[in-house]
């Protein structure tokens, strides 16, 4: 549908106060000096004895310049959009001012996602864990549906997706999966999804076709095991071996290279099946219990600050934080935010990307909020 002037007007001025806001936020001027700084640093002698920290110079370097680079892109696109104003308001022609400014909306939108993510662990990768709820068939099948909701939007962001684990459920579905996803900002991404997610409809096993509720809880943990100390004593952990009930290939079925892993003082217990070796599972179900064990940690400190004030319960993590409603209407909302939408099969489909900055928006306002407060 054609855009009338006033809207195209309307939409630019958006646009110039979220440039700005942007501009502040990232302090241009002081980010052009860093990079040139951290550039010049990297062209001085012996930059590269030091592979490791040369190597997150570099990283950070390059963080850097992706953002001043989106920047300088919202900034030409918006020059764009300016000159197709001035067009139509002489009544001339300015073809394809739709796309600008749908092309406009995505990218300031993933400009300012990234913005929001300043966490210390944000740019980790992810460990995800699904697990569904009771119910047997049906909530395997759930769980199942928010694994390929996933691997959708990791295939959507081009991050890699990696299966640690992965077990069947006895008709239809998982009952268990642990992967891994990596590319930029994984963790800080997704991190928000970690919680219950809740799904209403018509069940397919169900030769009555009466409407039922699932279940299925995500765990969402930072990958973090180079960065992080924890120690492990053998004498705390209980290692199994077995046989791999995975998809793999025949080799992952014929040999006991699966890894089960169990922390006694915690109770926590990782899986890995994935790699063909017994040496590599077990390596990376080390490293997938260091990351659950500083979650955990985490937690609890959450926790004993919300004791202290005062706050209940409902904020803690695995609270339901979704609904998916399949019967009797189409529709997916997000509790926390009231973030929602129709299009629930765009968002099985790994379109969650509104549901994702919604929550940032909301945790970057509350921040802010509460420094004023302080």
């Amino acid at each position: 549908m054609k855009m009338e002037a006033y809207e195209i007007r309307q939409a630019k001025e958006s646009f110039e106060r979220r440039l700005e806001d942007i501009h502040n936020l990232l302090d241009i001027d002081r980010l052009e000096e860093s990079i040139e700084e951290i550039e010049a640093e990297t062209y001085e002698n012996g930059f590269w004895d030091d592979h490791k920290k040369a190597q997150s110079i570099i990283k950070r370097l390059k963080e850097k310049k992706s953002r001043l680079a989106a920047y300088r892109k919202l900034e030409s696109g918006l020059e764009n959009l300016e000159v197709a104003l001035e067009l139509i308001e002489m009544e001339e022609s300015a073809a394809g001012v739709e796309d600008d400014i749908a092309f406009l909306e995505r990218a300031f939108d993933k400009l300012e996602t990234m913005l929001f993510l300043s966490e210390e662990y944000d740019n980790a990768p992810a460990i995800l864990e699904i697990h569904p709820g009771a119910g047997g068939t049906e909530s395997h099948d759930w769980a199942m549906m928010l694994y390929r909701m996933y691997k959708r939007y990791a295939e959507r962001r081009g991050f890699s997706f990696i299966v640690n684990d992965y077990l069947e459920g006895g008709e239809a579905g998982l009952k268990a999966a642990t992967v891994t996803i990596k590319g930029e900002h994984a963790y800080g991404l997704l991190k928000n999804e970690h919680g219950v997610h809740r799904l209403v409809r018509i069940s397919p096993f169900d030769s009555s076709s009466r409407r039922h509720t699932s279940f299925a809880a995500v765990t969402v943990i930072p990958a973090v095991e180079d960065e992080i100390d924890i120690e492990l004593k053998d004498a705390d952990l209980r290692i199994d071996t077995y046989r791999s009930s995975g998809a793999g290939g025949q080799h992952v079925n014929t040999t006991d290279s699966a890894v089960r892993i169990t922390h006694l003082p915690t109770e926590v217990t990782v899986t890995c099946q994935n790699e063909r070796s017994q040496i590599k599972n077990r390596e990376q179900a080390m490293k997938i219990l260091k990351a659950k064990i500083f979650r955990l940690e985490k937690e609890k400190k959450q926790e004993e600050i919300m004791q202290i004030k005062g706050e209940g319960l409902a904020n803690a993590f695995g609270s339901q934080i979704r609904s998916y409603v399949l019967h009797p209407y189409n529709m997916v909302k997000d509790h926390r935010t009231e973030v929602e939408t129709a299009q629930v099969q765009k968002v099985l489909d790994g379109e969650i990307d509104d549901f994702i900055l919604g929550h940032l928006k909301q945790v970057s306002k509350e921040r802010e909020r509460d420094a004023k407060d302080a």
